[in-house]
């Protein structure tokens, strides 16, 4: 049974030029507003955040400097996203470091993304995503990451003190559980990203054909996945297409996508092949086949969600033979998949009802 209707702001990173956290900051105001909740993204706003995610936004693969032929589709993807953000229900804007100056809210409802973790580049330990100076008398986060903040590093006393204001926690993976668990002493709820767990609508197909070529998405792939994928590619014929950055291997750039664009993307392709978390999340939403080598910077967040799903056969590595390799981007999301998809989606929904309560 839904809560009955109140004001509701939800904090989180979404105006990051980046497709997850755009989809999950979405998805989850969409469920509240769903809920007949009067829901808004709160619109914490910093120079020096903004000069940061620039910065990313055209450099997203340093070291490596983006080539200047790539600068106008960096921009137009950026571009995409300011709309995108814009469209969304949102509030007035206040300073990230001043959280006294947002509105009064029945609750505050803090995730998804990694909204809690210390090594963040530019959000890192910032005391507003831990509750600090927000009017609001009930504290509830959904989803909440520590990201690569390691469990064995553990949360410092005066941060584990700030989620003892919390009257509901929620974490996406194992990692942020044991550090909520050594830091407070609490159990909090383990749930899915909003994407899994409160799905966007359907994108409407963009005229291509599903088996026509498979997506890549993600950066900074080791070489021997690359020659792996361009392999298989060659002698299945079909187009690679990397989206959101430039892979050199792939046939085709689709830098400058928009969200739905990416959406589209994936709900079309053939097979997905991903060093990215929401590559993960929208290849099983979509039911794809689908195969992924975490980065450094996801390499435990990855994991833990393919982990919770039973589906830890979609991660490689050099030892993975081009047997497996094949079967894997010729094998759709598996119905046991599938079906702890639904069983945690239902804790999910019943978690948020009782939270808000």
């Amino acid at each position: 049974m839904a809560a009955r209707r109140k004001k509701i702001g939800v904090l989180t990173f979404h105006k990051c030029i980046n497709y997850g956290s755009y989809w999950q900051a979405r998805c989850l105001v969409e469920a509240l507003r769903a809920r007949g909740h009067d829901a808004e993204l709160l619109d914490h706003d910093c120079r020096c955040v903004r000069r940061a995610e620039a910065r990313c936004a055209f450099q997203p693969k340093l070291p490596e400097r983006t080539p200047r032929t790539e600068f106008s589709e960096y921009r137009a993807k950026t571009r995409k996203f300011i709309d995108a953000v814009a469209r969304l229900p949102i509030s007035r804007r206040f300073s990230l470091h001043e959280p006294e100056a947002a509105d009064e809210y029945d609750a505050v409802v803090v995730g998804s993304d990694e909204v809690w973790n210390f090594r963040h580049p530019w959000y890192g330990s910032t005391p507003i995503f831990f509750g600090d100076g927000l009017k609001t008398d009930r504290l509830v986060s959904y989803a909440a990451s520590f990201g690569n903040h390691s469990a064995w590093d553990g949360i410092a006393p005066e941060w584990a003190e700030k989620l003892q204001h919390f009257s509901a926690i929620s974490v996406r993976d194992d990692n942020s559980w044991h550090l909520v668990r050594g830091g407070t002493g609490g159990e909090p709820e383990m749930v899915l990203d909003p994407c899994l767990a409160f799905p966007p609508p359907a994108m409407p197909g963009n005229g291509e054909r599903w088996s026509d070529f498979a997506l890549v998405y993600g950066h900074g792939f080791p070489s021997w996945l690359a020659q792996r994928v361009r392999t298989w590619a060659n002698r299945t014929g079909v187009r690679l297409v990397s989206i959101g950055y430039s892979n050199e291997w792939a046939d085709e750039q689709r830098i400058g996508a928009s969200p739905s664009e990416f959406a589209e993307g994936v709900g079309s392709a053939r097979a997905v092949v991903t060093n990215f978390f929401h590559g993960c999340v929208f290849a099983m939403l979509n039911g794809k086949p689908w195969a992924t080598v975490p980065s450094d910077y996801r390499s435990i967040k990855i994991p833990d969600l393919v982990r919770l799903l039973g589906a830890e056969d979609r991660l490689v590595d050099e030892q993975t033979s081009d047997e497996d390799f094949t079967e894997l981007l010729n094998t759709p999301v598996q119905a046991e998949v599938r079906g702890r998809i639904e069983r945690h989606r239902a804790r999910s929904e019943a978690y948020l009802d009782a939270a808000l309560v």
